[in-house]
């Protein structure tokens, strides 16, 4: 009898965010090449059309598409996440690959995803995921 192959692919829980944790957010509509940053633990990169964002306590970018198909306008320069995401505990350290460059990650933390399918990946510390974000009803 063969025996049976486990499925050891994460499983995904759907989370909102919290109400009250608008960002701002100025997209870089310039002709330009982008630019190259040092975030969490790798190098990032911007290109025209991104979002720079300021979270209340970190500042990043947004990939253009990302940015458009999650984000709404709350009022002027600040920006609510309207789409649930997906996310699972980190059991062990590691890096995900992201749109912007790669994100390590520690035990704890979360990986999230911006579909139920496990694409469009990044991580995140546990602290900073509980201020955001909330199971999903």
């Amino acid at each position: 009898m063969a025996k049976r192959q486990r499925d050891y692919r994460p499983h995904l829980e759907k989370y909102e965010r919290k109400p009250g944790n608008e960002i701002v957010a100025v997209r870089l509509d310039l002709e330009t090449d982008g630019f190259k940053y040092e975030k969490w633990g790798n190098t990032q990169t911007c290109k025209a059309g991104d979002w720079i964002v300021f979270n209340g306590n970190s500042t990043y970018t947004i990939d253009a598409k990302t940015f458009e198909e999650t984000y709404k306008e709350a009022e002027r320069g600040l920006y609510l996440k309207s789409t649930p995401v997906w996310a699972t505990i980190a059991l062990e350290s590691g890096k995900i690959r992201t749109k912007e460059g790669s994100t390590d990650y520690k035990a704890g933390d979360y990986i999230v995803y911006n579909d139920a399918e496990g694409h469009d990946g990044y991580a995140m510390t546990k602290k900073d995921f509980d201020r955001l974000y909330r199971r999903a009803s």
